[in-house]
C-alpha cells in the first residue's frame, strides 16, 4: 500500500460542543482505535481531504503531537447536503497484525465480449481484504482479456498468496453484458479492429 503522512493534535475537550467548535475551525474531530484507549484527535481538514477525496487506499503515518502512529481509515462521517467531513475514525496498525480494509478494483484488457459487440460493466468499484498491510496491494487489477459475453469474474474465482479477500463469494465482481449486437454479430473476419471499451461503473 502507498503511504500518506498526515498531521493531528490531541483534543483536549471532548463531546458535541467541543466537536462543533472544532468544525468551525476548520477542522475534523478523530478517533484512531487500536490497542489501549482510543486517542483523540483533531485535524485539519485541507490537509486531511487529500487522502478522503481520492479512489486511492493510503496507509497513513500520523504525527500527532510528535508521536507517529501508521494507521488507517476506518470510517468517515460527511455532512448530507455539503459533503463536508464531520468525523473520521482511524484504526491503528500493528507490526504482524492483519487488518481489513477495502481497496479499489481496475479492469484492464479487451475483453473477448466486447470485441463482440457485449458491454464491459464493473460491478464493484472495491473488494474488501483481509491481509498484513505490506502484502495488501494499493488496487485489485483484473484481466478481462478472456472474458465472453454474458461471461463474470466473482470473488470466487480469485485467490491470493498474502491476502484474503471478504465479500461474499458469489459477487460479481465484473461481466460482459450481453447487447443486440453481441446476440446477432460474431467477429467478421478480416475486419477492422475496433478500440477497447471503457468499462462502465455502477454507481
Amino acid at each position: 500500500m502507498k503511504t500518506f503522512n498526515l498531521t493531528g493534535s490531541i483534543r483536549q475537550e471532548l463531546g458535541k460542543k467541543a466537536s462543533k467548535q472544532v468544525r468551525r475551525n476548520e477542522s475534523i474531530p478523530c478517533v484512531m482505535y487500536g490497542e489501549g484507549e482510543p486517542i483523540h484527535f483533531l485535524a485539519n481538514a485541507k490537509e486531511y481531504s487529500h487522502v478522503v477525496y481520492t479512489p486511492h487506499v493510503y496507509l497513513i503515518n500520523l504525527d500527532i503531537d510528535g508521536t507517529i502512529h501508521q494507521a488507517i481509515i476506518q470510517d468517515i462521517q460527511f455532512h448530507p447536503v455539503s459533503d463536508s467531513i464531520l468525523h473520521m475514525d482511524f484504526l491503528k496498525v500493528n507490526p504482524g497484525k492483519p487488518v481489513s480494509i477495502s481497496i479499489p478494483v481496475r479492469l484492464e484488457g479487451f475483453a473477448v465480449g466486447v470485441q463482440q459487440g457485449g458491454k464491459l460493466k464493473l460491478e464493484m468499484k472495491r473488494i474488501k481484504v483481509h491481509g498484513l498491510s505490506e502484502n495488501i496491494p494499493d488496487q485489485l487489477t483484473l484481466d478481462v482479456t478472456s472474458l465472453g459475453v454474458g461471461q463474470t469474474i466473482k470473488v470466487r474465482d480469485l485467490s491470493y498468496p498474502g491476502f484474503t479477500i471478504l465479500d461474499p463469494k458469489n459477487n460479481v465482481i465484473a461481466s460482459v453484458r450481453t447487447t443486440r449486437a453481441a446476440k446477432g454479430e460474431t467477429p467478421a473476419e478480416g475486419g477492422e479492429t475496433a478500440e477497447p471499451a471503457t468499462a462502465e461503473s455502477n454507481e
